[in-house]
C-alpha cells in the first residue's frame, strides 16, 4: 500500500469537509475506529447555523456566539466561523445538498437556544447531520481509501514532527501509517458520562494521542451537557433537538409549573449551560421534567427523528410531554490549534470538536457545531493544499505486532462514567474533583499519560483512554476557580465570581466585551 500524503483520524463532517477538498490533489486516507457512520455528526438532529436570511448579518452571529460563550471566545475564530460559515453553505447548496424549504419554496430557518433570529438551516426535519454526512460521502466517491474498525492508539513523532500514527484492530494487531500530514479528526468525548447525546465510541480518543505525543490542550473543563436528553427510567434513549423549543415548546416539572420562567430573559431559549442547571436543579428536587409539545401541531413530521425515539421508547407523544433530562454533549476545549488548524506539533493538526480554536469559548451556541466542522475543514485543507509538497520518509504500512494484553485490573467503562457523572458533571466542586482526580491516578501510569502505549489489548486501551481523559478535565477543572459556561463550581458560585462581574473578568474579556456590547445596544 502506498503511503498516504493525508492521514485523516475519524469520519465525521470535519473530516469528510477536509478530505472533500484535499482528495482532489492529494492521497488521502480516513482511519476510523468503527463504522465510517459512527460519528456524532450523523446523529446531529439541529440543524447548521448561518446568515442565510437577508434580514440577518454576520455580526448579530458573531454577537449570539460569543454571548453563548461567556465572552471566552476567540474574537478572529469567530469572524471566520460566521463570515466563512455564511459562504460554506450557499456552496453547499449550490452542490446540491437540499435543506428544508417552506410552502414558498423559501428556506424553512428555525430558531435554537442564544440565537436571537431564526437562522437555523435544517435537512431531514431534525436529522442535518445524517443528510449532511451522507451528501459528502456521494461526493467523495472512490476518491479515498477509507480504513474501517482500526483505532487509532498514538502519533508518531520523529524529530519534533508528526509524520504518522499507530492503530489496533479487532485482533489486537498493531500498525504503523506514514503521511506527510496527520489530522485528527475524532470528535469528543461526551460517551465518559452515564447519559450523553454522543455514540458510544466517542470518549475522546483524540484528546490521549495528543496528550501523549506533546501536544498542547486547553479548556477542557468545558463541558457542554445538553438539556433535553430524552430519559426514562431505563436511562437516556436519544436526543430531543432544541429546534424542538425553538418551534415553541416548554420545560414544566411534574406539576405543570414552567422552570425557566424566571431564570433567564430568553426563557425556555437561553443558552445551553443555564437551561441544563435549572433542570439539574429541578431533578435534585425530586421533580421530573417535561418537554410540553403540545402546542406543535405537526410534530410527527417536523421531528420524525424524535418521534421515533420516543415511540421506541413507549411515549405517547399524543400526551405533549417528553420526560427529559440534562446529557453531555459537546467540549468547548481539546488539542490547542491557530486558524490554520495546526497543533503545536508540526505535521499534526486537529479539526471539529477535538480541537480548541477558541470559537465556541466557555459554551457553545446551538447549531454551531456542524458548521464549525464544514468552515475549518474547508480551511484546512485549502492551507495544506497552499504547502509546498514534502516527500514522506516512509512509504508504506508495516505490520509491526500483537499488543499483549496489560496484566492489572482496570476499571469497567460504567465506573468511570459513574466517576465522571458524579463529580466532573454540570455542577463540581474542589473536593470532588481532587476524589476524582485521585481515583484516576490510582489506575494510570505514568507512562499511560506521558509516552506512547507499549502494551494493551483495543479494549484496554480504549480503557486507558478513558482514564487518561476522565484525569485530564478533572484536572482543569480543578485550576478553573470560576464558574463559566459549562463550567460550574458550586464553591466558585456565579454570584461571587461569575465572568459578567467586570470587576473579576480579565483583560482579554473586557477587550472582547468591549467589542460586544455595541452589537447589544450597550454603551
Amino acid at each position: 500500500m502506498p503511503f498516504a500524503d493525508i492521514i485523516i483520524i475519524g469520519s465525521g463532517i470535519a473530516a469528510l469537509s477536509a478530505a472533500k477538498q484535499l482528495a482532489k490533489q492529494k492521497n488521502v486516507m480516513i482511519i476510523t475506529k468503527s463504522k465510517v457512520e459512527d460519528s456524532n455528526s450523523m446523529l446531529a438532529q439541529g440543524g447548521i447555523a448561518a446568515v442565510i436570511d437577508k434580514d440577518d448579518v454576520w455580526r448579530e452571529h458573531y454577537r449570539d456566539t460569543v454571548v453563548a460563550g461567556c465572552y471566552h471566545n476567540d474574537q478572529k475564530a469567530v469572524k471566520k466561523l460566521v463570515k466563512d460559515g455564511t459562504c460554506s453553505v450557499k456552496k453547499l447548496i449550490h452542490e446540491g445538498m437540499l435543506f428544508d424549504r417552506n410552502e414558498q419554496g423559501e428556506f424553512h430557518l428555525g430558531q435554537e437556544g442564544a440565537h436571537n433570529r431564526r437562522r437555523i438551516l435544517h435537512a431531514g426535519g431534525d436529522a442535518t447531520g445524517k443528510e449532511l454526512v451522507q451528501f459528502m460521502f456521494k461526493q467523495l466517491q472512490e476518491q479515498v481509501n477509507i480504513i474501517e474498525n482500526e483505532m487509532a492508539i498514538d502519533l508518531i513523532i520523529h524529530d519534533g514532527k508528526c509524520i504518522g500514527l499507530k492503530t489496533i484492530n479487532n485482533n489486537d494487531h498493531v500498525k504503523k501509517y506514514y503521511a506527510n500530514h496527520v489530522i485528527l479528526a475524532t470528535g469528543g468525548c461526551g460517551s465518559l458520562y452515564k447519559v450523553s447525546s454522543n455514540n458510544e465510541t466517542v470518549v475522546g480518543d483524540g484528546f490521549s494521542m495528543a496528550y501523549r505525543a506533546g501536544a498542547e490542550l486547553a479548556d477542557l473543563e468545558f463541558m457542554q451537557f445538553h438539556p433535553t436528553m430524552l430519559y426514562t427510567q431505563g436511562g437516556s434513549k436519544g436526543l430531543v433537538s432544541e429546534a424542538v423549543r425553538g418551534e415553541g415548546a416548554f420545560l414544566v416539572n411534574n406539576h405543570g409549573v414552567k422552570i425557566m420562567e424566571n431564570v433567564h430573559v430568553q426563557k425556555d431559549l437561553a443558552p445551553r449551560d443555564i437551561v441544563a442547571r435549572a433542570i439539574h436543579h429541578e431533578r435534585s428536587l425530586g421533580n421530573d421534567v417535561f418537554l410540553n409539545i403540545s402546542m406543535i401541531s405537526n410534530f410527527k413530521q417536523r421531528f420524525p427523528t424524535i418521534t421515533a425515539l420516543c415511540e421506541d421508547a413507549g411515549i405517547d407523544i399524543t400526551a405533549g410531554l417528553i420526560p427529559v433530562a440534562p446529557g453531555a454533549h459537546f467540549i468547548m476545549g481539546g488539542v490547542k490549534t491557530n486558524l490554520h488548524s495546526e497543533t503545536s506539533i508540526p505535521g499534526l493538526y486537529a479539526v471539529g470538536e477535538v480541537a480548541c480554536t477558541g470559537v465556541h469559548g466557555a459554551n457553545r451556541l446551538a447549531s454551531n457545531s456542524l458548521l464549525e466542522g464544514i468552515v475549518f475543514g474547508e480551511n484546512l485543507a485549502n492551507y495544506i493544499l497552499s504547502k509546498k509538497s514534502v516527500t514522506s520518509i516512509q512509504s508504506s504500512t508495516k505490520t509491526e505486532y500483537a499488543h499483549q494484553k496489560i496484566d492489572i485490573e482496570l476499571p469497567t467503562r460504567f465506573e468511570i462514567q459513574e466517576m465522571m457523572t458524579s463529580f466532573v458533571g454540570i455542577e463540581r466542586d474542589r473536593k470532588g474533583l481532587l476524589y476524582v482526580k485521585n481515583w484516576f491516578e490510582k489506575y494510570l501510569h505514568l507512562g499511560w499519560l506521558s509516552t506512547s502505549l507499549k502494551e494493551g489489548t483495543k479494549e484496554q486501551i480504549k480503557t486507558i483512554n478513558m482514564l487518561s481523559n476522565g484525569w485530564l478535565i478533572a484536572t482543569s477543572a480543578l485550576l478553573r476557580t470560576e464558574s463559566r459556561g459549562g463550567h460550574y463550581r458550586t464553591d466558585y458560585p456565579l454570584s461571587k465570581t461569575h465572568w459578567q462581574n467586570k470587576q473579576v473578568v480579565r483583560q482579554k474579556d473586557k477587550e472582547l466585551i468591549s467589542l460586544v456590547e455595541p452589537l447589544l445596544g450597550v454603551k
